[in-house]
């Protein structure tokens, strides 16, 4: 669901996967911003429109995952003034907790949703634990919408991060473990990003550093200290 989108939608949006975009959901909103305010005006937007209810451990619980992304682009200029363009995403994920029926006395609609926030936590889990266990021949990212959005920023030119939410009442102590030990294993997955850049500015950079480095020989060679030699 857009949580941006002016008009209540009727249906569902689709995933789709092209070579250029890679996977992405077609149709969301789109925004233009050019500062951190605008950014959080956005966010702010978008939170009205999630989809929260009430359990006993939350009156105010999220009923699903939300993903915010930002494209950030820019522009520097080398010495000869000529432009390149950097280009990097940041996916913002909150995930809705896992819950207990014996705790959260969801029924009805309200357990549905649980059952299907708890799948695909289970989901994303199996890709994390197949990330960091680094012999896997399969990483199951398409076991669930969620983990197929995120390909990119778990096993892709990307770092991860996971901020963990815990509390302390004793009576959540099963559940602030599982979390804990959730967080943990995300903690473990190991990337090395590079700089996002067009494939031919790389390669001019590649013959420039060459370039550099061919004329400090020469110069070490031709110097007064290497002709005595």
């Amino acid at each position: 669901r857009d949580l941006l989108a002016a008009k209540a939608q009727q249906n569902s949006l689709e995933l789709r996967e092209s070579a250029d975009a890679g996977v992405y959901v077609q149709g969301l909103t789109s925004t233009l911003v050019k500062s951190v305010s605008e950014i959080d005006n956005v966010l702010q937007r978008g939170k009205k429109n999630r989809s929260v209810g009430s359990t006993l451990m939350n009156s105010q619980s999220s009923r699903s995952h939300s993903i915010f992304s930002i494209v950030v682009e820019c522009c520097t200029t080398d010495e000869n003034n000529n432009e390149h363009i950097h280009v990097g995403k940041l996916n913002l994920v909150d995930l809705a907790g896992s819950e207990r029926q014996s705790k959260t006395g969801a029924t009805g609609e309200r357990l549905k949703e649980a059952t299907k926030i708890n799948l695909s936590l289970s989901a994303l889990g199996n890709v994390i634990s197949a990330l960091v266990d680094g012999k896997a021949h399969h990483i199951p990212y398409r076991d669930s919408k969620l983990t197929r959005i995120l390909q990119d920023s778990l096993g892709g030119n990307t770092k991860t991060v996971m901020l963990a939410n815990a509390g302390p009442a004793d009576c959540n102590n099963d559940e602030s473990l599982s979390t804990l030990r959730y967080a943990n294993r995300a903690k473990n997955i190991k990337n090395r990003p590079v700089i996002n850049e067009d494939p031919k500015d790389a390669l001019l950079r590649g013959y420039q550093e060459e370039i550099a480095r061919l004329k400090e020989r020469l110069a070490r060679m031709s110097s007064p200290e290497a002709e005595q030699r």
